[in-house]
């Protein structure tokens, strides 16, 4: 348990840090970081529905086998992202935005990011308790998609007249909320007996929400075909390196 507990917590502070990548976006041409965050995206939907169907579902069914309640739990995720999701974009302000105030909507985007980044610590301790190269897929898997969120999210902050410096300061906060999921994931393993039956196919139905409702929806906004071939191979790419960790089991 120690070791789960270090590969744990190693993961969530490497996460945490990921962070302060926005301030990449502020050294390289707005034009290209835009061509570039396009096929993130692309790749991030492919690893996040990678780790769910090839390393969480199929870990809980060699457990437990694939009953109803399984189902029932992959559903759970799907819905408590969608409301998490529907509560903050209900929240949003439409005002116009001024010089002299932070707009709400940079607000409600860091609570937003908050929620969602305790999630993933929770669904990486969850998947640690599974087993280490779980663990490892599915940090690696939150890695890809964090890259593009967290650029997008600090453009957001940047957009709502936050400086550049709280900016960062504000993501990098809401950022270790995932330190606490985890632990929270981990502490709940020592109190409730086979917590993992529930947390691995609820964390699955959290991916496949976050790549079916907000990543995939952004790759068809443009239907130009060499990008959307571009756009299939990172796909592709995301699906076949959660595939090939399958080896480090």
């Amino acid at each position: 348990m120690q070791e789960v507990w270090v590969y744990s917590l190693v993961s969530v502070v490497f996460i945490s840090l990921m962070s302060l990548i926005g301030i990449f976006t502020l050294i390289i041409e707005k034009n290209l970081m835009n061509k570039i965050l396009i096929y993130m995206v692309s790749f991030a939907a492919g690893a996040l529905l990678g780790d769910a169907f090839i390393h969480l579902l199929p870990e809980i069914v060699n457990e437990v086998g694939f009953g109803i309640n399984i189902s029932l739990y992959i559903i759970l995720g799907i819905a408590v992202l969608f409301v998490i999701e529907k509560t903050i974009c209900w929240r949003h302000c439409h005002l116009p935005i001024t010089d002299d105030h932070v707009h709400p909507f940079a607000i409600m985007n860091l609570v937003g990011d908050g929620i969602h980044n305790f999630i993933d610590g929770l669904i990486i301790g969850a998947s640690y308790l599974a087993s280490i190269p779980v663990g490892i897929a599915t940090t690696i898997a939150v890695i890809f998609h964090e890259v593009p969120q967290e650029i997008a999210d600090f453009g957001v902050l940047l957009h709502g007249n936050f400086t550049k410096a709280k900016a960062l300061f504000f993501n990098f906060i809401t950022a270790i909320t995932a330190i606490i999921g985890a632990v929270t994931s981990l502490l709940l393993a020592n109190h409730i007996d086979n917590i993992t039956t529930f947390l691995l196919p609820f964390a699955a139905g959290g991916f496949i929400y976050i790549a079916g409702a907000d990543l995939i929806p952004e790759l068809h906004k443009d239907f130009e075909v060499k990008k959307s071939l571009i756009q299939l191979l990172m796909f592709l790419l995301g699906v076949s390196i959660m595939f090939l960790l399958l080896f480090l089991e």
